[in-house]
């Protein structure tokens, strides 16, 4: 069976990784972090584009690295897509190679976790009071390039149990 890719995208605060963790523990697999999250907290000044990009860089080589040893499924806690808003927000235009990458993604569907959870903050969270903003880019993103998504809402159970149903119907309709 071909390896299933699968990306938890969505602005911060919406529970990528909490999904990323059980839907890895759920189908007993593995799962790449988000790597700017390490990055920054290695920081002692503010990022730069060249931050941003960096952590581009990283992030493909970790999902890369660790989709090599999975099976049949493998989930990205965040990917290009989350990586292209945050640039164009900060600095305009992404870099040419960074769309493509981002078009280019392996990743069969797309799980944009909503806005409807709490606010949790934390050192390297930015703007709370642009949650609606920033999640509409991200579905006019997947809409406009056409990659399949599934709004992914409600509580930790509630989120689990609709994801899993997606990636069941995806297990399903995969070739062997």
């Amino acid at each position: 069976m071909k390896l299933l890719q699968i990306a938890i995208t969505g602005p911060e605060s919406t529970g990528k990784s909490t999904l990323a963790a059980q839907l890895a523990n759920h189908y007993q697999t593995l799962w790449s972090p988000e790597y700017a999250r390490s990055h920054l907290s290695l920081m002692t000044t503010p990022y730069t584009q060249n931050d941003v990009l960096l952590i581009a860089k990283r992030q493909l080589q970790l999902q890369a690295e660790t989709a090599q040893y999975c099976k049949q499924l493998f989930f990205a806690d965040t990917e290009m897509l989350v990586i292209k808003i945050w640039y164009e927000h900060f600095y305009g235009k992404c870099p040419p190679w960074l769309q493509t990458a981002f078009n280019n993604q392996p990743f069969c569907h797309y799980l944009l976790t909503n806005i409807d959870l709490p606010w949790v903050a934390d050192a390297q969270r930015e703007h709370p009071h642009l949650r609606a903003y920033f999640f509409n880019l991200f579905e006019q993103t997947l809409i406009k390039s056409q990659k399949p998504y599934t709004v992914i809402s409600g509580n930790a159970t509630q989120r689990l149990n609709r994801a899993v149903g997606v990636i069941n119907q995806l297990l399903y309709l995969a070739p062997p």
